[in-house]
């Protein structure tokens, strides 16, 4: 019998498919760049041109910088939902807490982690205008970095030698940037690495110090969430004298309301990335995230407290994990308007609506800028 697998048309067929995924990665690349090249510039181009409002009109400057960083943002989360990279919400509702102060941390295994964010807060409104991302040093030399440079971001520096310093310049953020701009979420990965860099240090570590061995998640780094639980935690309820005497104090304190747990998990425990989502180069599939929430009021300020507190929490996603890997479910997550999980909807329109926005700004700006030069020769 004749393998039907090896014919001349089957051969064709598989040639034929190879050419098509290749033209479609390709033309996704000259997408994203080109996408690139008509937004950042034009958010650049609007913020500068709106400078001088940030001075006389600051709530103003600020809102409509939100707004910006939003759309921005927005493209990036269309890059995964054009290839077929779904999100899907399960565990606690977080619609209620959308306008509160709230720290989210979440577990981090790729570059996708990031534009997966995105693709979930793009569908909340009012998270991303008001939202400030804490973020490897790196980052700020990307093609994005400037964008989170006008945002006001905090890129915060590897490294135990310089890890003294960056919380305390994450500590002078908070008070100068974060606080007067009424920001309310706050991302952070304590990890502070991706898993399949830091995975066999964090196991050393861990049989070092009897900690638990970890291997879908790793030991996360408690120095920032302190400084952030130091600066803008609760004054803890104790009925102290000390506590009646600072409530005027606590009344006027801006303190953070929740915790937003996230734990990310993909399909088959193999993480995108950034280069498969702007290529498209995997088949569609659905990333969910896991929701916990817990109350400010509830985590420790105490450092060995509030590490022990960390620590329970990456435990039990290595327990989530591990369960949803082998059976494709969260442990816990089978509970009221939860059981099969919530898909993220994107607006199409919406997107369109954005890339014109884009594109005529940029003509505008092109035309400006040629009149001025023309003008000067």
């Amino acid at each position: 019998m004749t393998d039907s697998s090896s014919t001349p048309a089957s051969t064709l067929v598989r040639i034929i498919n190879a050419v098509v995924y290749f033209v479609k990665c390709l033309a996704r690349i000259g997408f994203v760049i080109i996408n690139n090249a008509y937004c950042i510039p034009t958010y650049i181009v609007w913020m500068t041109l709106l400078f001088p409002m940030k001075f006389y009109h600051p709530q103003i400057y600020w809102r409509i910088e939100g707004l910006f960083f939003h759309w921005l943002l927005a493209m990036v989360s269309m890059w995964a939902w054009s290839a077929g990279y779904d999100v899907v919400e399960q565990g606690d509702d977080i619609q209620r807490i959308i306008s509160e102060r709230t720290l989210v941390i979440a577990n981090h295994q790729s570059t996708g982690d990031v534009p997966m964010l995105m693709t979930t807060f793009n569908a909340k409104p009012n998270v991303l205008p008001n939202l400030m991302w804490i973020m490897d040093r790196v980052f700020k030399f990307t093609n994005f970095g400037i964008v989170s440079i006008l945002h006001q971001d905090f890129f915060i520096v590897p490294g135990r030698n310089k890890r003294d310093e960056s919380l305390r310049q994450l500590e002078r953020h908070l008070k100068k940037y974060y606080i007067p701009r009424e920001r309310k979420w706050i991302v952070l990965f304590p990890e502070g690495g991706f898993l399949c860099k830091r995975r066999d240090t964090s196991q050393k570590y861990a049989k070092k110090n009897n900690l638990p061995i970890l291997g879908n998640v790793t030991l996360p780094r408690v120095g920032a969430m302190q400084t952030i639980v130091d600066v803008l935690g609760p004054i803890q309820n104790n009925n102290s004298p000390d506590q009646r005497l600072n409530n005027s104090v606590a009344m006027s304190k801006p303190e953070i309301s929740w915790i937003l747990d996230i734990t990310i998990a993909y399909p088959e425990g193999k993480p995108l990335d950034l280069p498969t989502i702007i290529t498209g180069s995997r088949p569609p599939c659905e990333t969910v995230l896991f929701y916990r929430l817990f109350p400010s009021t509830a985590v420790p300020k105490e450092p060995e407290l509030l590490t022990k507190w960390l620590y329970d929490r990456w435990v039990e996603k290595e327990t989530l994990l591990e369960n949803f890997y082998k059976h494709g479910s969260f442990l816990g997550s089978h509970r009221a308007g939860t059981t099969e999980g919530s898909k993220i909807q994107q607006d199409p329109l919406r997107f369109l609506v954005l890339h014109l926005f884009f594109i005529t700004s940029s003509y505008i700006h092109y035309n400006l800028l040629a009149y001025v030069l023309s003008c000067i020769w």
